[in-house]
């Protein structure tokens, strides 16, 4: 797939998932955007590296996604938007009677509400390029549930539920909107947690994987962020123009229970 001349926002892309997805997008060619509520020196070199890696153009821009005129804003100083990866997100868990309010409303203005600003100033500029491709991360919990995670999951289904009207407002133009539902995923955050794990379970890394992470995932494999991007560059491909308003589960077989 070549993106050559093709400019990618992805949100919440200075590690973990976003920035694989950054990474295979910028294989396949197209300029990328990369963005943080940060603004650190190895923001931006992150943003270098993946340009002298693929001879792409690579910027990073600072955005809080928690503050809508700011979602805005980040797709306003790209200057073009051809591809949009909502990524950004957060978690917190608790049960809901115990939920914290500003969790709660953090996590529903990250994870959900930003999407619904940068789709909404993005399209625009789709429209006049006469192109585009939205890509929303969402999660298997977009799909099902899990207790303790109300606001993550009212969040995750909200953008499930976004992707589907968004795909069907842009249906007869060369616009697509879909969202890919991750289950666990190999990232730096989710690696961190294991040597804890390992001790609160007392057991072997391999077990803990397996039997308390993976507890949900039938493949007993994490996803990685190389998988995740590959998809969305599949969704940013020809071969997936007539691919919108649905949802693609990359959670080795969690949603099929």
């Amino acid at each position: 797939m070549n993106l050559s001349g093709k400019t990618a926002i992805i949100t919440g892309s200075n590690s973990g998932i976003g920035l694989g997805v950054a990474r295979e997008l910028a294989k396949a060619g197209a300029d990328v955007v990369l963005n943080s509520f940060t603004d650190r020196e190895e923001d931006h070199a992150l943003a270098a590296e993946i340009a002298q890696e693929t001879g792409t153009k690579a910027r990073y821009i600072k955005a809080d996604m928690s503050v809508g005129g700011e979602c805005r804003a980040l797709i306003e100083k790209a200057g073009a938007c051809d591809i949009l990866v909502n990524n950004a997100g957060i978690q917190h868990v608790a049960p809901i009677d115990q939920f914290p309010v500003d969790k709660w409303d953090a996590i529903i203005a990250i994870n959900m509400n930003s999407a619904y600003h940068t789709m909404a100033a993005a399209l625009p500029m789709m429209r006049a390029a006469g192109w585009g491709r939205i890509v929303n991360i969402a999660s298997a919990h977009g799909l099902t549930a899990s207790p303790y995670k109300a606001a993550y999951i009212a969040a995750k289904h909200g953008v499930v539920g976004m992707t589907k009207t968004v795909a069907l407002e842009t249906a007869q133009e060369p616009i697509t909107c879909n969202a890919i539902c991750p289950g666990y995923v190999l990232t730096p955050l989710v690696e961190a947690q294991i040597p804890d794990t390992m001790k609160e379970y007392d057991m072997s890394r391999e077990d803990v994987i397996k039997n308390v992470m993976l507890e949900r995932q039938p493949s007993k494999e994490f996803a990685t962020v190389e998988q995740l991007g590959g998809t969305t560059v599949f969704l940013c491909s020809d071969a997936a123009a007539q691919i919108t308003g649905t949802t693609i589960s990359v959670d080795g077989g969690w949603t099929a229970l």
